[in-house]
């Protein structure tokens, strides 16, 4: 007979809040906490759920980001919001907007980049790797796009606005390392060490009625980078 799986661990503080109505939560998530339970255990935003909703049915999650990605993360209290945010996810109507610190970065101050992503496993585990030339019948599931401004720079630092107008999964992370400016703090797709990922989703907007418009502030451990670029606390 299987044992019972061990009980999830219980918030004991809520999660920062960016907005909030009877449809749709949208928090700012920390860096470092998974938006799923892992096998590593632990909090997860799913753990939250209770504390947004007693409805019988839901909380429900958006969409998702990178558990060492901080920022705004959308969830839905009722099924027919959480529909029509995912239908808009799936035609590009909402729109999510990055900052990131990368190193060195690029010579331009806009940019595109056309790459598509793929999903690699390997006996350590797996990552997302660049596609050049996916088999036709896989080009619509592999296609990925970022647009990309530079809003600073810095000694060796390179502050990025990243609009994604597709949502593969590490898809900042690896188009800016496949570009030669990996982000700061990536240990999978740059040089480790231990600063913490330079990235934020720093700004949704969700297409609704009316439209809903948030942005996340940068957590600390980004703020020393983004003042070597330019930054001033005021710029959210």
């Amino acid at each position: 007979m299987l044992a019972a799986p061990p009980p999830r661990p219980v918030p004991t503080e809520p999660l920062p809040v960016l907005y909030q109505d009877r449809h749709v939560v949208i928090v700012n998530k920390p860096a470092g906490l998974p938006v799923h339970p892992g096998p590593r255990g632990g909090l997860c935003v799913e753990d939250w759920f209770p504390m947004l909703s007693r409805r019988a049915d839901g909380p429900w999650l958006v969409h998702r980001l990178d558990a060492d990605t901080a920022g705004c993360l959308a969830i839905a209290l009722r099924k027919q919001p959480l529909v029509a945010m995912q239908q808009a996810f799936a035609n590009h109507t909402a729109q999510k907007t990055y900052w990131a610190i990368v190193r060195n970065g690029p010579k331009e101050e806009t940019g595109r980049i056309d790459l598509p992503l793929v999903r690699e496993n390997t006996p350590t585990g797996w990552h997302m790797r660049p596609e050049p030339k996916p088999k036709p019948a896989d080009a619509g599931k592999t296609a990925a796009t970022t647009l990309w401004r530079v809003l600073g720079r810095g000694k060796g630092l390179c502050w990025l606005e990243l609009t994604l107008l597709s949502g593969r999964t590490h898809q900042a992370r690896v188009h800016c390392a496949a570009m030669g400016w990996p982000i700061v703090g990536d240990t999978l797709y740059g040089t480790a060490d231990a600063q913490g990922l330079h990235l934020l989703a720093q700004g949704l907007s969700l297409p609704l009625e009316p439209v809903v418009t948030v942005t996340a502030p940068p957590p600390a451990s980004m703020q020393g980078a983004l003042r070597a670029c330019g930054w001033k606390p005021d710029q959210e």
